[in-house]
Order: structure tokens, then C-alpha cells, then sequence
């Protein structure tokens, strides 16, 4: 070989290599479940949310609940359940029946956490925020798991910005449908997903969907008359199954 050729081999593999820059990492793309979006033409979902506002403006409460129907049905099925596990922590029900993960994030986008966050003498910072969303994203073809997951992630980091001192407990989305099937598997792959960004601590994932289903995955009419909206028994499984963890939450 010659002589030169070597040589420049030789610096080639063995001269001192620039170091390499980390790639970031990709920030998921926007899609449906992540764009914040206002339900246009709906006043009762505008009226509601104004209320909400008032509700949380007052400062009193140390637990809030965050979803859709199935969140919002505390206050008719629910009721008896509510009351009886819930209400020493005067609760705030922020669960607006159609709601996806893009309206939720518009409601939090267009939320006063300011008064929370100063607190002050009368007032009290939520403790803890109990979420379940997403199954109306799962209809038909509108979002893939992954888009859930990326929804529901970035409802969880609006919430911990906004309402650093306030913890989460993140629920997987609850079973749907009378037996299993690709929807269900759907919602069941993004919980997964989400569960991720739970660290046990400030954020804390349960998956109740055992609860609500027997042994070959079947749920009951007694449990869930449509197979997806609970009656008083279904809310009855959820209050007890979440009692002690938000307890724990919210603390003394």
C-alpha cells in the first residue's frame, strides 16, 4: 500500500470524530385529539362551562372531576355515590357529556387558574383532579389510539402547568360494549399509551376496567344499561374503587 494512501486511511478512522448532536425528540403532530377546540352553537355546553368557572373561582373545593358523560353523570346516576364518597371534599363535577380530549383542552386553555394558584386566606387549592377522557374520541375512524394517548398526555401536562400543587389521578378509559371488541381494544391501547406519563406520584394511573366486566369480558346491564354509561351500581363500583386513592390524594 502506499505510503500516503495509508496515512490518510489512518486519519480518516482514527482522527477525533466531532461529538453528535442529540436529535431531538419529535413533538407529536397536531391532529384532532390535540387541537383545542370550542363546542360552537351548544349553549348549554357554554352555560356549563361559565358555571364551572364560578364554581372553581370560589376556592373551595379540594377535588375535582374532569371528563365527558360518563364524568358528568355523577350528578344524575352518580348523585347517591357522589354525595356519600365525595362530598366532605366539596367536589366540582367538570364532566360535559361529548366532550373529546381537544374540547377538554380548550377548557382548561380558557380556564382562570390564577385565583387557585395565588391562594390567599379563603382560598383553597384543589388537591387532587380525578380524569378519565377519551372514549368519545374512539368513534369509528376520527382517532387512532396513539392520537388519544397524545390528547389525554397533553390534558394531564396542561393540568400539572396550571395546577402544579394539584395532583392527578388518570384513569384508564373504561370498557365499552357489551363484549369485547375492536373498539374497546382501541380504548384499552391508548390508556396503555397514556399510562406512561404517570410517575406514581403527581400523577397516579388506575386501570379499573376489570371492575365493570366479568370473567369473559362481558359487562352487565346492571352495571352499564347502554354498555357504556353507568347506572347507580356502576357509580357506586367507580366511588368505591377510587375512595381510598383519592383520600390518599388529597390528604389530610
Amino acid at each position: 500500500m502506499n505510503a500516503s494512501i495509508g496515512l490518510t486511511l489512518a486519519a480518516l478512522f482514527f482522527a477525533p470524530q466531532a461529538p453528535q448532536t442529540p436529535t431531538p425528540k419529535e413533538a407529536p403532530k397536531l391532529h384532532s385529539a390535540l387541537a383545542p377546540a370550542e363546542r360552537l352553537g351548544e349553549d348549554w355546553w357554554k352555560e356549563r362551562f361559565e358555571h364551572s368557572g364560578v364554581r372553581l373561582a370560589a376556592g373551595d373545593s379540594a377535588l375535582l372531576f374532569l371528563g365527558d358523560s360518563i364524568t358528568q353523570g355523577w350528578e344524575g346516576e352518580g348523585r347517591e355515590a357522589w354525595a356519600k364518597h365525595f362530598e366532605r371534599w366539596k367536589p366540582i363535577n367538570l364532566g360535559f357529556s361529548g366532550d373529546r380530549t381537544q374540547h377538554v383542552l380548550w377548557r382548561l386553555d380558557h380556564s382562570s387558574f390564577d385565583a387557585l394558584n395565588a391562594g390567599g386566606e379563603k382560598k383553597l387549592t384543589p388537591k387532587c383532579v380525578v380524569v378519565m377522557i377519551g372514549t368519545n374520541n374512539s368513534n369509528g375512524a376520527d382517532n387512532t389510539p396513539e392520537e388519544i394517548a397524545d390528547g389525554v398526555k397533553a390534558i394531564v401536562a396542561s393540568l400539572r402547568a396550571k395546577l402544579p400543587k394539584t395532583r392527578v389521578l388518570l384513569l384508564a378509559i373504561f370498557p365499552r360494549g357489551a363484549e369485547p371488541n375492536a373498539q374497546r381494544e382501541k380504548n384499552a391501547k391508548a390508556s396503555e399509551l397514556f399510562s406512561k406519563c404517570a410517575d406514581g406520584k403527581d400523577v397516579v394511573y388506575l386501570d379499573l376496567g376489570a371492575k365493570f366486566v366479568d370473567a369473559k369480558g362481558a359487562i352487565a346491564k346492571e352495571i352499564m344499561p347502554d354498555f357504556l354509561h353507568l347506572s347507580p351500581a356502576g357509580y357506586e363500583l367507580w366511588a368505591s374503587a377510587i375512595d381510598a386513592k383519592v383520600a390518599e390524594l388529597v390528604g389530610p
